[in-house]
């Protein structure tokens, strides 16, 4: 599973005209579902996510977590992220999960947000979205469940 986490001050998809997420502070979490992601992979995931130090504290420091904060999630569906250019200037997606697994895994990883207690806004699985976000900081961070960066 691969993220890209941004510290927000607000986010919003739209698609065909209508917003389907809106939320304001927060994260906004672009995520990319890999072949051999399961459901645990995506628990630790959302764990991760969830708890990852990148709000400022009193002394300004980086050093409080979208939980402690009450922040909202944006988290949008992105296979993307597992494009391949490596040698080539088209991208290759073969290692992005297929539809099936990848829809099922990103609705569990918003769920586990928000059994959390994060108010979570989403986009819509395989829909061609407009994502709007005001980025805070700029605060933009990369994880990889694999640990590949």
């Amino acid at each position: 599973m691969r993220a890209v986490v941004q510290r927000v001050s607000r986010a919003k998809v739209t698609v065909e005209g209508r917003i389907t997420g809106e939320t304001g502070a927060g994260l906004m979490i672009l995520l990319g579902v890999g072949k051999a992601d399961t459901p645990e992979v995506t628990a630790a995931f959302a764990e991760k996510i969830a708890n990852l130090r990148i709000f400022e504290d009193e002394a300004g420091k980086m050093n409080r977590s979208l939980v402690e904060t009450g922040g909202a999630a944006m988290v949008v569906s992105q296979f993307t992220l597992y494009g391949d250019a490596r040698g080539q200037r088209r991208p290759s997606f073969i290692s992005a999960a297929p539809p099936e697994l990848a829809r099922g895994l990103y609705e569990e990883f918003a769920a586990k947000l928000r059994a959390m207690g994060i108010t979570v806004g989403t986009g819509i699985f395989q829909a061609m979205m407009s994502v709007e976000l005001v980025n805070e900081g700029p605060v933009t961070i990369l994880l990889d469940s694999d640990k590949a960066f």
